[in-house]
């Protein structure tokens, strides 16, 4: 038998049983040009197309899987070099990024007095300004409390977001105080769904207008010694 026409045979052979192109190529060596010719008529039945197709979106699959791991490894790399950026904190620093931290999220007084309510829903970032309402501030543990804003999506998870909140901020679930519901919007685009969605978190002080006051003035400062005013 002449040779090409053997692989020819068997190429068809193996096309018949459900063999992909690339599992042929590596039995009979031929062009992937070639191959194709040969193959062109050959048909498949319902279960090898089946067969080709999950093996198909498994490669797709294993590639993607790749990517991703590639991506997390960059990323891990990316960060674990910045942490290196960050070797100490001296006290006046974190001061500085307490007051910068309550400039970005905080209440202000605007017209009529005003306490200390602080929001955000990551939880470090709520820690962080806790952390430094008690070592610059002197609040104490018994002035703090909170509020949660939920969607009106997530009652059926209130009481989860509470315990999260909780195991968060290490404080009793006395202290918060009560569930602020927010309207749903059908066309919402928001991403913040499902059952990793917790909300936002507010920190409150009791009476802390003329703390709000203060905080104010050293925002002010950081004005005028950056000649922003």
């Amino acid at each position: 038998m002449i040779p090409k026409l053997k692989e020819k045979e068997k190429a068809i052979t193996l096309r018949k049983s459900g063999f992909s192109l690339s599992e042929i190529i590596k039995e009979v060596p031929v062009a992937k040009s070639t191959l194709s010719l040969w193959l062109k008529s050959v048909g498949l039945s319902k279960a090898q197309k089946q067969r080709l197709t999950e093996k198909k979106l498994c490669a797709m699959k294993r590639g993607w899987e790749a990517r991703h791991q590639q991506k997390l490894t960059i990323i891990k790399e990316i960060k674990d070099r910045a942490k290196l950026d960050i070797d100490h904190i001296s006290k006046r620093e974190l001061w500085m990024m307490g007051i910068m931290l309550y400039w970005a999220e905080g209440s202000k007084e605007r017209g009529k007095a005003t306490g200390i309510k602080f929001s955000n829903s990551d939880p470090l970032m709520i820690k962080l300004f806790l952390e430094w309402l008690k070592l610059f501030c002197g609040v104490k543990t018994a002035d703090i409390y909170f509020e949660i804003y939920l969607h009106e999506t997530a009652t059926e998870r209130k009481e989860t977001v509470k315990n999260f909140w909780v195991k968060k901020t290490n404080f009793p679930l006395d202290h918060f105080r009560e569930i602020i519901w927010k309207k749903h919007k059908v066309n919402t685009k928001r991403k913040n769904i499902g059952d990793a969605y917790v909300g936002q978190l507010r920190v409150c002080v009791k009476r802390s207008a003329n703390l709000n006051r203060k905080i104010a003035g050293w925002i002010e400062g950081i004005c005028l010694n950056c000649r922003v005013v």
